[in-house]
């Protein structure tokens, strides 16, 4: 078993390196070539990226106020969500003929994820100070795009039209926003508007049942109420007026004769229509008998009668004509005793009985009408009229006050259904009000939605604005050559080191006294060093030119990397020289 002591001197360390320098080196220049190999055969990839600038709209928004309020960083979110879906991916990748060899073998979910894996999306932020709160905070002012590849053009390319779907997801994607905003809002005013016609139509159904009891027409049914029951009291005391004078008119009627004769200056009696008629026509009876029918005084006596029967409106009575006949027949009866058969006036009489016979014949086959006598005194037919007057005046009264006790019973009625039907009117003109409200306030951010969506057509919103294209990459992404260098070298020394130093641990001989006599318990009586032959001077000397090689190989690799992918040598010359001041 192998003796070991608690610490150990740097010439123990230097014995150890000494012992194992073979497997330090080996397993260093290894890893070393391992990382230079990397760094030289790793393939180049060239990134090409285009900044975009986040412009705020150019009309204020005090005047003009956008729809879209989402966060620059949520709407950059979900573009590259849109942009990165497969179907748009699979369109670029079959535009610019991309991964043709993985294509050939690998499904097409594998080449979507390494296009996605191969875009790059940034988004670039500042301090700023909020406008509404006035507190410092974090705002996105732009974004960048890149896409990296093999081919300094294809990356190139494929990063412009990635640029371009972004810019022109965008703003289809405002403009979308903003019509979708307003195209709710003009569904929703619509709506609101059918409902309140649909309300209104309810109301005026309710109104017309509710007949005027409605609760807000209480103060002027009311007041129509109280106007009624004044207007009946007064309706009222006309009536008992007019009933009392009535009475007192009834009683000076019942003193005057109706029928006193009118007088002329000369003590004449005034004949008026009716009895001029009554007069022609006993007069007519004669005439006729001694007259042809076509005489003219016949005719023209006709005619009068005529004439007075259409003013008068009577026609002849049968009574009358009849009394007349009675008359001529004891007349004529007296006469032929007097005169004898063949006297002229017998003749005569005998023929005015044969016209009253044929006139009452006639009459007698008209039908009959009876005719009042009107009254002739002055004073009676003015108190008649007056007493008419207040007929009428009284009949009217009365008609009055049924349609005021009719309109007294409806107010009443209205004022007693007010309270019953307020609850269902309130409930409508509370719904009706409110849906007035609402559609006021949708209608006015419809005309809002639609002067953004112009704001949005017309470009003059928030947009997005390429401030730095594509450009073609001179130089490659990745990988960082130097850097695989270095960190090669870091590790090839830290495992050569590591290996030596497992070696040494696993290796148990001795190697020092003090070793020996830890091992024993006892120190040795003398120490007798190595001492080398010719085949060891060889073999040292063999190894020694084997690491001085090694060494100008690695240093040549070297030289040789820095002047492929750092700068060429002669440059680096210069360049060391001109800072050290030796140029």
């Amino acid at each position: 078993m192998q003796a070991s002591t608690d610490t150990m001197s740097l010439k123990d360390y230097i014995a150890v390196f000494h012992r194992r320098r073979k497997v330090i080196l080996l397993v260093s220049l290894g890893l070393l070539s391992v990382s230079l190999a990397v760094a030289f055969f790793w393939p180049p990839t060239y990134k090409s990226t285009a900044t975009i600038l986040i412009e705020e709209q150019e009309i204020p928004s005090d005047l003009v106020r956008s729809t879209i309020t989402s966060y620059a960083d949520q709407r950059i979110e979900t573009i590259k969500q849109q942009v990165m879906s497969r179907t748009t991916l699979w369109k670029v990748i079959e535009q610019f003929n991309l991964y043709e060899d993985q294509r050939k073998n690998s499904p097409a979910e594998e080449i979507v994820r390494n296009v996605v894996r191969d875009i790059e999306v940034e988004v670039i932020s500042a301090d700023v100070v909020d406008k509404r709160t006035q507190h410092p905070t974090k705002a996105t002012i732009a974004f960048t795009v890149a896409y990296q590849n093999r081919s300094a053009e294809l990356a190139q390319k494929v990063a412009n039209e990635l640029t371009s779907l972004f810019l022109g997801e965008n703003l289809k994607s405002r403009e979308r926003q903003a019509q979708e905003a307003t195209s709710f809002l003009q569904q929703e005013a619509e709506n609101l508007a059918q409902h309140i016609s649909e309300i209104d139509e309810k109301i005026a159904a309710f109104k017309q049942r509710a007949n005027g009891a409605l609760p807000e027409l209480t103060p002027l049914n009311q007041q129509l109420m109280n106007q009624a029951e004044r207007e009946l009291m007064e309706v009222d005391q006309q009536i008992r007026s007019l009933e009392e004078r009535k009475t007192y008119l009834e009683g000076e009627l019942a003193t005057i004769k109706p029928n006193t004769p009118i007088l002329s200056v000369t003590g004449e009696r005034i004949l008026d229509s009716t009895e001029r008629l009554r007069a022609l026509r006993a007069e007519y009876a004669g005439v006729a008998a001694n007259l042809a029918p076509d005489h003219p005084d016949v005719f023209k006596m006709r005619q009068e009668i005529e004439a007075l029967e259409k003013e008068t409106g009577q026609v002849p009575d049968a009574e009358e004509a009849s009394k007349r006949l009675i008359d001529a027949r004891a007349a004529l009866a007296a006469d032929s005793e007097r005169l004898g058969s063949e006297h002229p006036d017998i003749l005569q009489a005998r023929r005015k009985i044969a016209a009253l016979e044929q006139e009452m014949h006639r009459l007698r086959a008209m039908p009959s009408k009876t005719i009042k006598q009107r009254p002739e005194n002055p004073a009676y037919i003015n108190l008649q009229a007056q007493m008419n007057s207040a007929s009428s005046s009284l009949a009217a009264l009365r008609n009055t006050r049924m349609d005021v006790k009719r309109r007294l019973h409806e107010y009443a009625t209205r004022l007693e259904r007010s309270p019953e039907i307020e609850p269902e009117y309130l409930e409508l003109t509370r719904d009706r009000d409110t849906s007035g409200q609402k559609y006021q306030e949708i209608r006015s951010r419809l005309l809002e939605a639609k002067v953004s969506e112009g704001l949005e057509v017309q470009r003059k919103g928030e947009r997005f604005s390429l401030i730095d294209p594509p450009s073609l990459p001179e130089r490659p992404f990745k990988p960082n050559r130097l850097a695989i260098v270095l960190l090669g070298f870091i590790l090839a020394v830290g495992a050569g080191l590591g290996s030596g130093a497992a070696v040494e641990s696993l290796d148990h001989s001795i190697r020092t006294s003090e070793q020996l006599a830890s091992l024993t318990q006892h120190f040795p009586l003398a120490v007798i060093p190595f001492m080398p032959n010719e085949v060891d001077v060889s073999r040292v000397r063999r190894r020694r030119r084997i690491s001085q090689a090694a060494g100008v190989g690695i240093l040549a690799t070297i030289l040789l990397f820095l002047h492929v992918f750092v700068a060429p040598l002669d440059v680096l010359w210069f360049t060391a020289l001109r800072r050290f001041g030796m140029d």
